[in-house]
């Protein structure tokens, strides 16, 4: 046997999230960044979204699994497909396969990946030069919330052993009024506010900052202007009193993010630290330059299922400075994640899923049947 991928299987599924842990009820706003077909950005919520999950099934019985972001496109997963199917696993290049970057490029690489692990017998952590650390740290989350949900939320998330939690907000959202009702239900609780970049200007951003950071509570504010404006970032981090970190999203190609961003921050002085999702390769890139000008990372996420989570927490281990609350959350939000056995997560940290090879997760197929929307095969003639 050559290890030839012979099987791709897609499966398209929809998970909703759990009653509440999206937003406050008086505050629901949609949450999906990007445009969505016809619809604009910021109108859709993320959870209604498909989601594919991906078997590369080979001609030695490995199965790599692999998981795409939400609102993939069925036909560049066929496209993507039919072009790897017969290819031998040791001749794929990894670090950059035969495919033209999208959005649906990181599933395909999450599962191409497994598989080598899997034929290795190691785990995929071990493909990324072993663990630079033990434990991968992790934060709560949310989305838009009132002030009345505040105190049962939090005093929740620390029950839970969580000590960050982290918020959308936008310009509406009373975050000074959030940050000091936090300090009273969880003294010890710190807070990241994600804008999104909807600060809009310099001053409504200073303003808010200023007042935050006489709360005392918040760990840094992530995006808070437009991402072309990092002169203002620069602004913000010397004046404000707080930290301030830029999110580098390589995923999200319609918006032009790459990894020069990050050097273009670096360079103008706008960041203390780093918010980086993208491909394993990208990844890398990303948290070694930041480890080289001596600032930690975290790896973000779209609030994935459990594939691409697990898939992360081996990245994030392989980072040295990856050592702000990365956004894993396994079953916090969504009413699963497709797995078997749930991700460690112990707040405040995770591990990995298991000493196996691979990711070290395992399909919960009736789970998948419950959630599913539709199934595609590919197999080579």
């Amino acid at each position: 046997m050559n290890n030839i991928l012979r099987k791709i299987t897609a499966h398209d599924v929809v998970v909703r999230a759990l009653p509440g842990r999206v937003n406050s009820a008086a505050a629901d706003k949609p949450l999906h960044k990007l445009e969505s077909c016809s619809a604009p950005a910021w109108t859709r919520q993320f959870d209604e979204l498909p989601k594919c999950i991906l078997e590369l099934e080979f001609d030695n019985g490995v199965i790599g699994l692999g998981e795409c972001y939400r609102d993939h496109d069925p036909s560049v997963i066929s496209a993507i497909a039919g072009s790897l199917l017969g290819s031998r696993l040791g001749a794929l290049h990894r670090r950059q396969l035969p495919v033209a970057h999208c959005r649906e490029y990181d599933g395909f690489e999450c599962a191409v990946w497994d598989a080598a692990a899997k034929t290795s017998g190691l785990p995929l952590v071990s493909l990324l030069g072993g663990r630079a650390q033990e434990r991968v740290r992790v934060g709560a989350w949310s989305g838009h919330r009132t002030k009345d949900d505040l105190p049962e939320l939090i005093q929740e998330f620390a029950e839970m052993g969580y000590e960050t939690v982290k918020f959308k907000c936008d310009l509406d959202d009373d975050v000074v009024g959030w940050c000091e009702v936090i300090a009273r239900a969880s003294p010890r609780m710190q807070v990241i506010l994600d804008p999104n970049e909807r600060w809009a200007t310099r001053p409504e951003a200073m303003r808010r900052m200023r007042a935050l950071a006489n709360v005392g509570n918040v760990l840094c504010i992530e995006d808070p202007l437009p991402r072309w404006n990092l002169d203002d970032y620069a602004v913000l981090r010397q004046n404000s009193g707080l930290a301030v970190a830029l999110h580098v999203s390589l995923p999200y190609f319609s918006q032009g993010q790459k990894v020069s961003d990050a050097v273009l921050a670096l360079r103008r002085g706008a960041v203390d630290g780093f918010n980086f999702n993208g491909s394993i390769t990208q990844f890398q890139q990303l948290a070694l330059l930041a480890d080289a000008a001596g600032m930690p990372c975290w790896h973000g996420s779209e609030i994935d299922l459990g594939i691409l989570e697990a898939l992360y927490l081996h990245k994030a281990m392989a980072a040295p400075n990856c050592i702000w609350p990365s956004d894993v959350f396994g079953r916090l939000i969504r009413c699963h994640d497709l797995l078997v056995d749930p991700l460690p997560i112990h707040p405040p940290y995770a591990d990995l899923p298991s000493d196996g090879p691979g990711l070290g997760v395992r399909i919960d197929r009736a789970a998948l049947a419950e959630f599913s929307i539709a199934t595609h095969v590919f197999e080579s003639p």
